[in-house]
């Protein structure tokens, strides 16, 4: 099968389209327990690295026979498998001698970590951006303007939008012309301006942030969003109901089941889940009581997405989703690191339906049936007291640990802080981060200005990914400092664990 993936441009598994229309939940659920056990018995086979490290835990493959067993496979992460092997035999046979594409993010210490991704996970992008162009009659009859507003270069999240957007546009000869300026506001806001207007209809894929401050300005400056037909497509972090509705508001967007799409990926695996009309209408459909039934308790809006078990498999562990899938490198059983949790369309279904909502009855009502699968769902947040996000970008507590530490700096800061991500009423983002005063301290402006500076500079320094933020939106994404006095019970009670970052509750 492996073979051909890579031989064959147009593959994609036999009659999915209408798979994912005629199967049910029950279906679904026997399909991805397959797969799990499939690719496991393949990289066991045939992955130089996945042999040892079962033969390290006392696994033979060969006595993994049902999903209970597949539930006791040890699970791999950074640590303990991808930093613990030679690249090579990481990968299928351990070979890279095939057609690769590299691309990079930036990890926990601020220094790119590269990952390889052949044809095969290109062609499931594809599917997915294709799946989403046939949701718009406009798109589909065009002519259609797709802007890639994600970071380019080699980051994964710009060049992977682009070659599944390029594979979709030229397999089904698609009427879509694709542009991509990347995050530069100043050439989407001239590409809004004198190239969209031939368009019938534009769509915009880039971070929720930065496409927000796109929208905001373009209506300033008097160009008639309202034209364009505007649809969107995002990834990079999690936003409210409030946030699309917003946007959608600004941008006059027609249908936001059907013209709006979250993803929810990773750079290990690329896209792994999407939003679907069927998991917005969940979401919005969820009630605080809903909400708690099918998320648990959390106050953190999670996306809610749903996913293809020929592509990706999720399970959920103690609150941690671990994900199993195929790439140049085949994860099995991998931690994420990230936070959230696994359900069936027939368990959502019957959760609203204990509330009083018949699902299927308000797809029909909003008009997306045509458009509802039965697909497995997997919801996720963001990684608690790790990092905040901004435009996408991840900022680590040890970026800023190496700034506020500065000796300059000794006898004005005891070095704890606690990042806040927040959004004003406007619904702009940044990021507030809350400093502790050493004792009786009182900072001049000036001593203050200096501190800011440091954080900024070493924010660059530390992110590629922020540099290129500053370098486009300027002092928009520096983040507001606040000092607090010495041990102030806000962020800084005595004897308590030092919270480097805080989540606040989202509206809902």
């Amino acid at each position: 099968m492996r073979e051909d993936i890579i031989k064959c441009p147009s593959y994609r598994p036999k009659n999915l389209p209408d798979l994912l229309q005629r199967h049910d939940s029950k279906y679904w659920t026997r399909k991805g327990n397959k797969e799990m056990l499939r690719l496991f018995h393949d990289a066991a086979e045939n992955v130089p690295a996945y042999k040892d490290f079962l033969a390290k835990h006392g696994v033979n493959h060969k006595d993994i026979k049902t999903i209970k067993d597949f539930k006791k496979v040890p699970p791999m992460d950074k640590d303990n498998y991808l930093r613990a092997y030679p690249y090579e035999a990481l990968t299928w046979n351990g070979n890279i001698k095939r057609p690769l594409t590299i691309h990079a993010t930036s990890g926990s210490t601020g220094e790119p970590t590269y990952f390889e991704r052949e044809l095969s996970s290109d062609l499931r992008r594809a599917f997915v951006v294709d799946s989403f162009f046939e949701r718009n009659k406009k798109t589909t009859e065009g002519p259609t303007l797709f802007i890639v507003a994600f970071g380019m270069g080699v980051w994964s999240a710009g060049m992977g939008i682009y070659t599944g957007a390029y594979l979709a546009v030229h397999t089904k000869q698609r009427p879509v012309s694709i542009i991509t300026p990347g995050v530069n506001k100043t050439e989407v806001l001239k590409i809004l301006r004198n190239i969209a207007p031939r368009f019938k209809q534009v769509i915009i894929a880039g971070y929720p942030p930065f496409v927000k401050d796109v929208i905001d300005e373009a209506d300033t400056e008097g160009i008639p969003l309202k034209k364009f037909s505007l649809r969107f497509i995002f990834t990079g972090e999690a936003f409210t109901e409030e946030f699309r509705d917003y946007l959608s508001n600004r941008a006059d967007v027609r249908n936001v089941l059907l013209d709006t799409m979250n993803t929810y990926g990773t750079s290990e695996l690329g896209p792994m889940a999407v939003e679907t009309p069927l998991s917005i209408m969940v979401r919005r459909l969820a009630n605080k009581k809903i909400f708690k039934k099918l998320f648990g308790d959390i106050i953190k809006t999670p996306t809610l997405t749903q996913y293809i078990p020929d592509f990706i498999n999720f399970e959920c562990v103690d609150d941690e989703l671990y994900f199993t899938g195929d790439n140049t490198i085949p994860l099995i059983r991998y931690k994420s690191g990230d936070h959230g949790g696994v359900l069936t369309f027939k368990e959502a279904e019957e959760v609203l339906a204990e509330n009083g909502v018949d699902l299927k009855k308000k797809c029909k009502e909003a008009g997306i049936e045509e458009h509802v699968s039965e697909l497995p769902m997997v919801y996720v947040y963001e990684r608690r007291n790790l990092a905040a996000t901004l435009y996408g970008v991840l900022i680590y507590p040890e970026f800023v640990k190496s700034a506020v530490l500065h000796p300059g700096f000794y006898d004005l800061l005891t070095g704890k802080f606690t990042i806040v991500q927040k959004y004003d009423k406007q619904q702009d983002q940044h990021l507030e981060i809350n400093l502790e005063l050493r004792k009786d301290i009182n900072l001049t402006e000036r001593q203050k200005n200096l501190i800011e500076q440091r954080i900024v500079n070493t924010l660059k320094k530390r992110s590629s990914e922020f540099r290129e933020l500053c370098q486009n939106l300027g002092e928009r994404v520096h983040p507001r400092l606040i000092f607090w006095p010495n041990e102030h019970a806000e962020f800084f009670t005595p004897g308590s664990k030092q919270q480097w970052v805080k989540k606040v509750k989202s509206n809902k």
